[in-house]
């Protein structure tokens, strides 16, 4: 019998919760999972690593992509899969593996489905599962979890952007795979393993997550007009398409800003800085997914 552990943000609910998530377990033949609960997701790393040296050959997240996020990043090349209980407001890893939010169904998902080897990006040491980025997004995010987000859910995301529209742009200049790439005004530089922001829209629309490559985007919008058009590009699948997006793929890329910068993984934004050091890692965590995910 396999042991399966259970890392759950408590303050994460959906269905019947963390109790309905027991029974589900006992249910599909886990009847005593090493448990542990943290009340914010920065505390999800120690739990993890406690659960593999404990034992664990399987451990489900129960949380957001903040969470998932942490727990990728404490793994530490420890060959344990993870599965994913899509607990959070977004949970942009498990809508593009395909993973419901459905309590029965993502159990099943992690006791019984197919392993996938994905890659991860690692920005100034830390990993990444879906995308990061610095200044206008990472500043949607911010204020959005400032309270918001719990209270409107996905609908924070748009709020907060609309309020961070025509802020003054920052001096970026990117080397990519050792050689510069982009040097000017920016307002946002984005990354990306897989394609999906939420609600279907798409930020890369080649990104495929294990192909040992990461998407690397610069928003140069600077106008709330600019935003417009551009947002309006993404929203219909085209964003390399605007005049105000440059686009490429990257193994590692180095960013120097002018002045300090807010940046973001997964949804959890982190400190300013001035340098951003990026790199991929392929093939790098495993995760539980559906039967026929692609």
């Amino acid at each position: 019998m396999t042991t399966v552990a259970v890392v759950a943000h408590a303050g994460k609910t959906f269905d019947g919760g963390l109790l309905e998530l027991r029974r589900e377990l006992e249910r599909q033949g886990v009847s005593d999972p090493l448990w542990y609960e943290v009340p914010k997701s920065r505390k999800a790393p120690s739990r993890f690593r406690r659960a593999i040296k404990e034992g664990a050959e399987l451990v489900l997240v129960w949380g957001g992509d903040g969470t998932v996020q942490r727990c990728i990043d404490a793994l530490d090349g420890a060959d344990v899969p993870i599965a994913i209980v899509p607990a959070g407001t977004a949970n942009l890893l498990a809508s593009n593996l395909g993973i419901p939010k459905d309590i029965e169904q993502a159990v099943s998902i992690g006791l019984h489905g197919p392993h996938r080897k994905l890659d991860v990006g690692r920005i100034n040491g830390e990993r990444f599962a879906v995308m990061a980025g610095a200044g206008f997004d990472a500043l949607m995010i911010r204020e959005a979890d400032a309270g918001l987000k719990d209270r409107i859910g996905r609908v924070a995301y748009v709020w907060t952007g609309v309020n961070q529209l025509g802020r003054k742009p920052f001096e970026a200049s990117i080397k990519v795979d050792g050689s510069t790439w982009f040097k000017g005004k920016a307002s946002c530089v984005l990354l990306g393993n897989f394609g999906e922001l939420f609600a279907g829209v798409e930020a890369f629309e080649d990104a495929r997550p294990d192909d040992g490559m990461l998407e690397l985007g610069v928003v140069t919008a600077d106008s709330v007009l600019d935003w417009v058009r551009t947002i309006g590009r993404t929203g219909v699948g085209a964003s390399s398409a605007s005049p105000f997006v440059q686009v490429t793929k990257a193994r590692s890329a180095k960013v120097q800003f002018d002045r300090k910068v807010l940046y973001e993984l997964d949804g959890g934004d982190r400190k300013k800085v001035k340098k951003l050091a990026i790199e991929i890692e392929p093939a790098a965590v495993d995760v539980c997914v559906p039967a026929g995910s692609s």
